[in-house]
């Protein structure tokens, strides 16, 4: 893993962060190296973390991937097939999401370590729960990954790999560990700023750990021997009694901290929408919405979500946020995923205004959505009945489709119940919990990637078609561990055998 100097750490920090100029003298001594001050790590970090999921104009974000291999996301013909993505010809050159995010841990680590020495213990619970998150995605990622030896330093230059399911076990045990933390340290009115998610709010940071706990919990829902502790630690959340993410997403930024400048931009409107002055990126011609997709939206006349997650045939047109062709279902046409001729830019729909409008540079990026909290909450109460959850499942279901309008955007209500239509009436659902995966999928259409792709592969919902550029049905379950991971801690590396990306799941994929 690369370690980052605190000479580095500094100056990007305070590149990526709205502070004083003075900032940089906090050294007088050229002989002692300069240290940073943990509120300006902590706003670099959340946005780097941003940053590493979506990509920005200088490469691929690591929710990226997911969007392609959850059957959400293809490419247009307007560029050569990628073939690491869509006909899954990758290496362990490819997808290298393991040493951003282990920089980014370095990070939050860093704010840990030194939150008491600079009096701001208030920053400590957020930032052992963004670890969280990353240490979550890592293993969904890569399986048996660094953890109680990593984010050390020079003391463990080889740190060890831990078991993913006791990584996993030991994240809940974190996030209480953030939730005390935050009940004992409000945050200091004057810092409020550097938390550029739930600026100081330390009841909404309890909230995304309780959220941010279910996520892991129902990951675990299929692994056999885990009903007890699942149904146990669902309990103690209850009880704890802050409740979870709602009417609202987690988001990093915002309009006060993205900017109309280069490099100051939302990173995936930076990537796939326009530069800082409104000039379209080459990039907004590569990512399509799958037929797939599209298809099952217009199946189930969800057509209010459909108009939100893609652009009709043209793309945007001359106003922001609205299809350049009339937004009618027969103007949205999806690309067969991993098709490499007659799917141009021009004929095909382009990801919608539920990520991309001109002009809406400063929108948050989300790295968790409220419709994913209330599905897993149904999930729960659907599989553990007995769990000590207030509503039933059909009451949170019900209420993740509704968390899923607001957070495309749609104007209207869902108005499914009654329909009849399976996967989207509760009640006339021949699966509910299949119904609840499937509602999950499209809730992290254009949003959440990562999760939508660990999503099918946990539930295998929806059954995806095969790509194009492939004659099985073999897809990834997994990335491979990086040839620069190989090179710095090789004993470690194999000790974790040999790895099929086809045929090496991760520990919760049981299907």
């Amino acid at each position: 893993m690369k370690i980052k100097s605190i000479i580095a750490l500094a100056v990007v920090t305070f590149l990526g962060t709205s502070c004083k100029e003075s900032f940089l003298d906090i050294n007088t001594n050229p002989n002692v190296l300069p240290t940073a001050s943990p509120n300006y790590v902590f706003t670099n970090a959340l946005n780097t973390t941003a940053t590493n999921l979506a990509g920005n104009s200088g490469g691929q974000g690591s929710t990226e991937v997911g969007f392609y291999w959850s059957g959400q996301w293809t490419q247009s013909n307007g560029y050569i097939i990628s073939t690491t993505q869509f006909a899954y010809n990758f290496t362990d050159g490819d997808f290298n999401y393991y040493d951003t995010y282990y920089d980014n841990l370095n990070d939050y680590q860093f704010v840990i370590n030194n939150a008491d020495t600079y009096n701001q213990k208030f920053l400590k619970g957020p930032a052992k729960i963004m670890k969280t998150l990353l240490f979550q995605q890592l293993v969904d990622l890569y399986g048996n990954i660094p953890y109680s030896d990593a984010l050390k330093g020079v003391a463990s230059l080889a740190p060890k790999f831990d078991d993913q399911k006791a990584v996993y076990d030991d994240m809940i045990k974190v996030l209480d560990e953030a939730i005390a933390d935050l009940k004992a340290n409000p945050f200091a009115s004057a810092f409020t700023g550097s938390d550029i998610i739930f600026k100081g709010s330390n009841t909404k940071w309890i909230k995304f750990a309780n959220s941010l706990k279910m996520r892991i919990l129902m990951r675990q829902s299929k692994v056999s021997g885990k009903e007890s502790y699942i149904k146990s630690e669902v309990n103690k959340i209850v009880a704890e009694g802050s409740g979870f993410i709602s009417g609202e997403d987690v988001a990093v930024g915002g309009p006060s901290f993205f900017l109309a400048t280069a490099g100051k931009l939302n990173p995936v409107y930076d990537r796939w929408g326009y530069d800082a002055n409104g000039g379209r990126r080459a990039l907004n011609n590569f990512p399509r919405i799958s037929k797939f997709l599209i298809d099952e939206l217009k199946a189930n006349s969800d057509t209010l979500r459909l108009k939100r997650i893609a652009y009709a045939v043209g793309n945007e047109g001359s106003t922001p946020g609205v299809s350049a062709k009339a937004e009618i279902a027969a103007n949205y046409s999806g690309t067969p995923f991993g098709a490499s001729s007659g799917y141009l830019p021009g004929n095909t729909s382009a990801v919608g205004p539920s990520l991309l409008a001109k002009g809406d540079y400063s929108r948050p990026y989300i790295i968790m959505t409220a419709a994913e909290v209330a599905l897993n909450l149904a999930e729960a109460k659907e599989k553990f009945s007995d769990v000590n959850l207030p509503n039933s499942a059909q009451t949170y279901f019900e209420s993740g489709i509704s968390e899923s309008y607001r957070a495309l955007g749609v104007k209207g209500s869902p108005a499914f119940k009654g329909s009849g239509i399976n996967n989207y009436d509760y009640e006339a659902s021949s699966n509910k919990l299949n119904a609840i995966a499937y509602q999950k999928w499209i809730a992290h259409a254009n949003l959440n990637g990562l999760e939508a792709w660990a999503e099918v592969r946990k539930s295998g919902i929806p059954k995806l078609p095969r790509s194009v550029q492939v004659t099985d049905d073999k897809v990834p379950t997994r990335l491979l561990y990086p040839a620069t991971e190989k090179g710095s801690n090789s004993a470690n590396v194999t000790a974790q055998g040999t790895i099929d990306y086809f045929t090496t799941k991760i520990f919760w994929d049981i299907d």
